[in-house]
């Protein structure tokens, strides 16, 4: 199977590694990987940002940056979810209308790919130790991810899962969000990282690397010692 994939801006520049171990998982899983080096960004910092006409330039050049039928598979949940849901108010009954259905039948979340199309769950993949999982706003209630990236968590060798007290309440991130009203931001960060101690994981893990990164600010500045991971470097664990 031929696929293509989005990575976003933010992980392009700040987690290129967990975009690499993505395609480590894709092609184990027999898929051959696609990357248009041409692509950017989906335009959600943008569309948040209440900005809609720059958001549309950007999603125009997305459009056209993957023209075809191949399944796209993104390592970002937030992502796919403004594809999905939100290209609509701005392609809708326009000459791109077509285009941006085709495209938000095709993209998926990694784990939803992994799990919903591919069918596979277990990758081989080795990491000792505790971890809990942080459901996103996004992989939530945007994209509807809940049991396929435990699904994908429960094969991984040597891992135990361990569910935290209200994993599916916002970390405080949300984009913008964390940068207008920090304080405020901050104090959710502390409430999620409350009870991730309480679980006594090694490991975070989530699909949005936006999420880790703003726990994960919180973490060292408290100088605490667990660890961040996306679930694309679970998998590529170990192998």
């Amino acid at each position: 199977m031929q696929v293509d994939i989005f990575i976003p801006c933010f992980i392009d520049q700040m987690f290129p590694d967990s975009a690499m171990n993505m395609v480590k998982v894709l092609e184990k899983a027999g898929c051959t990987v696609n990357y248009n080096r041409e692509q950017t960004c989906c335009g959600q910092p943008a569309f948040n940002a209440g900005y809609w006409d720059q958001c549309k330039e950007i999603g125009e050049k997305f459009i056209a940056d993957f023209p075809n039928d191949h399944y796209i598979v993104s390592p970002s949940a937030s992502c796919v979810g403004m594809v999905k849901n939100y290209y609509s108010d701005l392609f809708h009954n326009t000459v791109l209308h077509n285009e941006y259905k085709s495209i938000r039948k095709n993209i998926y979340e990694l784990s939803d790919f992994l799990v919903n199309v591919l069918k596979m769950t277990d990758f081989g993949a080795k990491l000792e130790g505790f971890a809990t999982y942080h459901d996103s706003c996004s992989g939530l209630r945007e994209v509807g991810i809940k049991k396929e990236p435990r699904a994908l968590l429960e094969k991984v060798s040597g891992l135990e899962l361990r569910e935290m007290e209200e994993s599916e309440t916002c970390c405080g991130f949300g984009g913008t969000f964390s940068v207008k009203y920090e304080s405020i931001a901050v104090g959710m960060a502390e409430q999620k990282i409350k009870h991730v101690e309480k679980t006594q994981a090694d490991y975070i893990i989530s699909t949005d690397l936006s999420c880790l990164m703003h726990m994960d600010g919180y973490l060292k500045k408290q100088g605490k010692k667990m660890k961040i991971m996306h679930l694309a470097d679970v998998l590529a664990s170990g192998w």
